[in-house]
């Protein structure tokens, strides 16, 4: 196992989960994390719970607040601590907000992976380098496949997807949003630095990644914030296709998962569609009900009938790729388990705060 880990975006869902894991295999685990997410979001994307509890529960970690955006912090944290694994988690993951601060978005998501690769070039080359990508790199041409219109979600018509997206499917001539066009770019360079340095690196393009660790806003956070938005009444706004569109979720234990077992068996610019694909597959309608029961309240919601630029209308991964090269990998982690655990988390919330 590696001595060293260094994991940015440490407080949020993904590197929070890292740092756990880490923190019981490698010697020393350094977190990059400046919460960021509140900046972006407000309140509800503050990540200081997460690293509070991070630095009270996990011996090996230590945190360290700086920006990946900061070259020359970067490149001094690299040279000092000569990391054996990066995970590369922080980010701008938000559609709407990148139209908004699109320097921002593309100085964070492109700039920041460009700094971080380098780093690890110039000071840790022997490293495995694994970086949490999107979906999002193949823009809306996911749209253009044949669609099936049921009762509360859609789904592939055309019999070529009826296992999902594959990593061959075209990330060009198709509307990204500005964040999709940052993580095009920075999934790019993750894989140059692979084929072109011989480095060890690994794009892993996820779907919805969910979990209680989620510090989970309107705009970034599906489930977590829909969560909440059952649990203390607050008013949803669904965007656009009826609230019928799809994605496949994932636990973050299972994103790690296949972290892990890439690091344990690394290759050079290797990428991997990560979701929970077609079981773990659910529309906005069918998350909404399921939450309702098992909470046991209804939600406020409308369906606008404008869609987010560049959504997807439907997304699940196709797995294959990655359980080819990874046997050992397997989703753990099921959707009515996923369910059920934002439910207990709802109920504990509303008990505490009562």
């Amino acid at each position: 196992m590696p001595e060293t880990v260094l994991v940015t975006g440490s407080a949020g869902l993904i590197g929070g989960e890292a740092v756990l894991h880490y923190d019981r295999r490698a010697q020393r685990v350094i977190g990059i994390d400046n919460n960021m997410r509140r900046q972006f979001f407000g309140p509800d994307g503050d990540t200081t719970r997460q690293r509070r509890r991070l630095e009270e529960n996990c011996r090996r970690y230590r945190h360290v607040e700086a920006d990946i955006r900061d070259r020359a912090a970067v490149m001094r944290l690299f040279e000092e601590v000569r990391p054996d694994v990066v995970i590369h988690c922080a980010a701008q993951p938000s559609h709407d907000l990148a139209a908004r601060i699109p320097f921002e978005d593309f100085d964070t998501n492109a700039g920041g992976t460009l700094n971080l690769l380098e780093a690890t070039r110039r000071h840790a080359p022997e490293a495995c380098f694994v970086f949490m990508s999107t979906n999002k790199v193949y823009g809306d041409a996911p749209n253009d496949i044949l669609l099936e219109e049921l009762p509360t979600r859609w789904d592939y018509a055309d019999p070529t997807f009826a296992g999902g997206i594959a990593e061959d499917f075209t990330i060009d001539q198709s509307k990204h949003s500005l964040f999709g066009a940052s993580k095009v770019a920075a999934d790019v360079l993750v894989q140059e630095y692979g084929r072109y340095f011989g480095m060890r690196t690994a794009c892993f393009r996820g779907g919805c990644l969910t979990g209680t660790g989620h510090s989970g806003a309107e705009l970034h956070g599906f489930l977590a914030y829909l969560a909440r938005a059952v649990a203390e009444g607050r008013p949803y706004t669904v965007h656009g296709y009826k609230g019928k569109q799809v994605r496949d979720q994932i636990h973050s234990r299972d994103v790690v998962g296949a972290f892990d077992a890439f690091i344990q068996n690394p290759r050079s610019g290797a990428v991997y569609n990560l979701g929970g694909g077609k079981d773990n597959s659910i529309s906005v309608l069918e998350a909404i009900a399921r939450l309702e029961h098992l909470i046991g309240r209804r939600l406020n919601f409308s369906v606008a009938e404008e869609n987010r630029i560049g959504d997807h209308i439907c997304y699940y991964s196709d797995l294959s790729r990655l359980r080819r090269d990874y046997p050992g990998w397997q989703i753990t982690t099921g959707i009515d388990s996923i369910f059920e655990e934002f439910a207990a988390a709802a109920w504990q919330l509303s008990r505490s705060a009562a």
